[in-house]
């Protein structure tokens, strides 16, 4: 299968050389390596200069193009007539070796996938259940296999607000199960939403459908909107057995106070291209779990030692969500 990559990659030097090593080992190598590079340095420019990996073209583009989402559907302007799918990594991630094999399977096994995710390994501790296995209340089970239970989902079951949709879904009033719910049973599963930095997709899907510019700079919860409005009109996949990592640098992150704004505006923004016109119901659980949160994290001001980050973040949230009451943003579908 004819296939790209595209990696938007943005004052991480190191973290690419990582994953471009993980990449010389695939057993399936791309047919195209598109590098994007935002940097304000250019360190990994002299990086890619002084290495000679095949079928790459890169590029490093000025403050016109940069920021995630538009980095990436500059990418997708470079790709390759020839190609049928388009992978997108994080350059903060490292494959294991079968990573691109097992993506391209999934589409040989699912003809009418639009796209198909990886599954990150090193982020969630999972145990398969014995065959007197009874969940405990701390505990999150799903397809023979458990894990702990976040605390935020806890608390949201004894309130009645907890996802009413399998993992990888989005309910009608947001904050679902992310794919991270998904356990690591090597089979493939339906969902409605991808990690964008784990993602791929067919090339004729790409060709209709962008990333969309909202998500400016960082681009907190693009994949997820991306992905649900692709959804409307295919089918989406996870394949457990494409595995890889994610080491999450923390260059070129926002400060705490801006990733809170943006967990509750692009949140909401999420939450209507799925829900254009969300009945009370489920206006009311959105609000209410978004303020729940807020006072979780709140909670962590005196509970880590973190305090500052975490009191910045909420103060972040709280404004995040009162600019939503007040002015709120207009999502175009």
């Amino acid at each position: 299968m004819n296939f790209s990559l595209i990696i938007c990659t943005y004052n991480r030097r190191k973290a690419i050389e990582n994953l471009m090593n993980s990449i010389a080992n695939q057993t399936v190598y791309p047919n195209q390596i598109i590098i994007v590079d935002g940097s304000l340095t250019e360190d990994t420019k002299l990086y890619f200069e002084t290495t000679n990996f095949k079928n790459l073209e890169y590029f490093l583009i000025d403050q016109t193009v940069r920021g995630l989402t538009k980095q990436r559907n500059f990418g997708i302007s470079k790709v390759n007539a020839t190609s049928e799918i388009v992978c997108f990594l994080d350059d903060d991630t490292i494959l294991e070796p079968t990573y691109f094999a097992e993506i391209c399977a999934a589409y040989e096994i699912h003809p009418d996938a639009y796209g198909v995710g990886g599954f990150i390994t090193n982020e969630v501790s999972w145990e398969k259940n014995l065959p007197d296995y009874t969940q405990k209340v701390d505990e999150f089970s799903f397809d023979g296999y458990h894990r702990i239970e976040d605390k935020r989902f806890r608390l949201r079951k004894m309130l009645g607000l907890d996802s009413d949709v399998l993992p990888g879904y989005s309910p009608m009033f947001s904050h679902g199960r992310s794919v991270s719910f998904l356990p690591p049973s090597n089979k493939i599963y339906k969902v409605e939403q991808v990690m964008g930095g784990v993602s791929s997709f067919k090339r004729e899907v790409l060709a209709k459908h962008q990333f969309s510019t909202y998500f400016e700079g960082y681009g907190l919860y693009e994949d997820a909107e991306f992905s649900i409005r692709v959804s409307k009109f295919g089918q989406l996949y996870i394949n457990t057995r494409a595995k890889l990592a994610h080491h999450h640098d923390a260059s070129g992150r926002p400060n705490q106070y801006c990733y809170g704004r943006m967990v509750v505006i692009n949140g909401w923004y999420v939450w209507r291209t799925k829900n254009p016109s969300p009945k009370f119901i489920h206006q009311l659980k959105w609000h209410s779990i978004s303020i729940l949160l807020v006072l979780i994290r709140l909670t962590n001001v005196v509970t880590t030692s973190k305090r500052k980050e975490a009191f910045t973040e909420s103060l972040g949230r709280i404004t995040g969500w009162l600019s939503i009451v007040i002015n709120r943003p207009k999502v175009i579908h």
